[in-house]
């Protein structure tokens, strides 16, 4: 019998006294954290400027992050949990969604992503990040509610975010959020500072999403109608009149010269009431409908003007920005 048979003995009595709860906390991070690296972002001249969390998911080196850990670097570094040092690209960001996707040369452990649609409030998972500089820390708690709405740092909304009340601190932003089966279900992006207990992921279905845009494209590719608009409420009598079921609109502030909103007409003043058949409820409703896939796609927009409800046809373009 080998000498280490005692103490192989001793670790399964230890593992099989844990509780269900425990030994899937274990399980998870015990598999889970391999695949989980500490960035640090530096300006030039090898000034630190950001740190956070990422999660390799290829086995090439591909690792998702937050786009605001790695905004602005002029270089990138990577340690794992085996205590390697690695130089790492970035292949794109999208602030919009606050994800990044950077390249380390070398083989790295994975995490699969998983499905954030099947979630369920209550739901244990576990969160894996380096705040402050800890690396590799593991804390769990619920899925507190789900279909919550961010605002990114760019201004624009993330959609499908994942409230949870697992322990998230600054250093902890790109890491994992995880089921009992280590996958992946969202990625650990925000907390509110003045409370406790409301930490926030986006869900993976956005991350993945973006994941390939940004491999295909190197960004993710937006549509535009050239114009800036605001968020107004409708007054209830235009509501009645043109039968507009939203209590907002977006109303148009200006418009960009020969773009596609110039050519199809479009006003300063005018009251986005519907695009694409879809109603137009403000702003963050204009940057929802305003998809790669409606490019180059003639679509209408409804306005009101001057007590008149005006159907105009454009064609969007590609977003610059």
């Amino acid at each position: 019998m080998s000498a280490l048979a005692p103490e192989q003995d001793l670790r399964d009595a230890e593992a099989q006294s844990l509780d269900d709860y425990s030994r899937t906390v274990v399980r998870v991070a015990e598999s889970a954290t391999p695949a989980v690296v500490a960035i640090t972002a530096e300006k030039r001249g090898g000034r630190a400027a950001g740190s956070g969390s990422g999660f390799a998911f290829t086995p090439d080196g591909l690792i998702l992050t937050n786009s605001h850990v790695v905004h602005g670097a002029e270089a990138l570094r990577v340690n794992t949990a085996r205590g390697e040092e690695l130089q790492a690209d970035l292949l794109g960001e999208d602030p919009h969604t606050d994800t990044a996707l950077i390249r380390v040369g070398r083989p790295m452990s994975t995490l699969a992503l998983g499905s954030s649609g099947a979630l369920r409030v209550g739901q244990l998972v576990i969160a894996i990040g380096n705040p402050f500089g800890f690396d590799c820390t593991v804390t769990t708690g619920v899925v507190s509610a789900l279909g919550r709405t961010l605002r990114a740092y760019s201004g624009r909304l993330i959609e499908d975010v994942i409230q949870t009340d697992a322990p998230l601190n600054p250093g902890s932003s790109g890491g994992p959020l995880l089921d009992w089966r280590c996958q992946v279900i969202g990625m650990n992006t925000a907390i509110i500072g003045s409370a406790q207990g409301i930490c926030f992921a986006i869900g993976i279905e956005t991350v993945r999403q973006v994941a390939l845009e940004l491999l295909r494209h190197g960004r993710v590719r937006r549509a535009s109608i050239g114009l800036a608009a605001q968020t107004v409420t409708v007054a209830q009598r235009l509501r009645r009149h043109f039968e507009i079921p939203q209590p907002s609109a977006a109303r148009v502030i200006s418009v960009t010269s020969d773009g596609p909103s110039a050519r199809a007409g479009a006003q300063a003043g005018d009251l986005i009431v519907a695009f694409d058949g879809q109603p137009v409820g403000g702003v963050d409703d204009l940057h929802r409908l305003l998809i790669g896939s409606r490019i180059g796609v003639p679509l209408a927009l409804e306005v009101v003007r001057r007590g008149r409800r005006t159907r105009l046809d454009v064609v969007p373009v590609e977003a610059t920005s």
